[in-house]
């Protein structure tokens, strides 16, 4: 796609190289989702909505982790005021706006905010080692990027209601 990123590895593939391919690339923290990673992701996903050439688009992570979640360190010390003023995750629901489809490629952990972005796109494939879960309630907080309503309709209620409640993770 052509610019260069800190936190994310973007090509085109395929046999035609009409599929957009962007890896989140931050290991040493599992993908965690920092703000800087979350803007590059909406800059990417822009090229490749704008790029005609891209008829699809899969978002991945590395075999241990797809996403463990947002950036706990980079948050830890914002009070909700700062947050809510910021506009804290403004721009976190731009994969579920584009317009091409995009396939989430999960394998490992996509858990609290890499679970939400796993959600947002229109397809997921989960690996054998895919775990997926909303562990905000350990945390002392709950999803906060629109995971309570995703989940929901992608496993039912009863199931939303025990991994958010719980934090229990499920896998594939």
């Amino acid at each position: 796609a052509g610019a260069a990123f800190q936190y994310l590895l973007v090509q085109k593939t395929g046999a035609q190289k009409n599929v957009g391919l962007i890896q989140l690339n931050r290991p040493q923290a599992l993908n965690a989702l920092c703000g800087g990673l979350m803007a590059e992701l909406r800059q990417a996903l822009e090229a490749m909505e704008s790029d005609p050439a891209v008829g699809a688009i899969v978002l991945t992570g590395s075999q241990k982790a797809f996403a463990a979640g947002a950036d706990i360190k980079e948050m830890q010390n914002k009070t909700f005021q700062e947050c809510y003023n910021s506009g804290f995750l403004a721009g976190w629901d731009k994969v579920s706006i584009v317009r091409k489809p995009i396939i989430a490629a999960v394998n490992g952990y996509a858990l609290g905010g890499g679970c939400e972005l796993a959600m947002m796109c229109d397809i997921i494939y989960a690996g054998e080692k895919a775990q997926f879960g909303q562990p905000e309630i350990l945390l002392g907080t709950i999803p906060g990027a629109g995971g309570t309503q995703r989940l929901t309709r992608a496993v039912g209620k009863s199931l939303a209601m025990e991994m958010v409640l719980t934090g229990d993770r499920i896998s594939a």
